[in-house]
């Protein structure tokens, strides 16, 4: 079935699921394209990456992130108004960086589905 033959407001539903998930990640925690994918048990990182490009701008999409920790090219600012909101773990960026743009610490800030947001259960 092609997205062509769907309603408006239908999503594939695999779309749906990985929607879901971005929900799910609590403010100031992130997962990356590939652990949404493993959480899911279907898919990879690209296709969480595809998803998210098409469909992601209704859920909180700068909480799924790539595994580098490197803010998504060509929202970069408006990530990281959200990271610095939330207080998402971040690396001082190096000289070296373009931009000068930190990148996600990872470590501290991937979550891994154990503990809950608040109003999600």
């Amino acid at each position: 079935m092609s997205d062509e033959s769907l309603p408006p407001d239908a999503l594939p539903e695999y779309a749906e699921r990985v929607l879901e998930v971005a929900e799910l990640i609590p403010p100031g925690r992130v997962m990356t394209y590939g652990d949404v994918a493993e959480w899911l048990e279907e898919g990879g990182p690209r296709q969480v990456g595809r998803v998210m490009a098409l469909y992601g701008g209704a859920v909180p999409w700068w909480r799924v992130v790539r595994s580098d920790g490197a803010l998504l090219p060509g929202h970069e600012l408006e990530a990281l108004g959200h990271y610095r909101t939330e207080g998402t773990p971040l690396k001082t960026a190096s000289r070296a960086a373009a931009g000068h743009l930190p990148r996600l610490d990872m470590k501290r800030a991937r979550w891994d589905g154990g503990e809950r947001a608040e109003g999600h259960t």
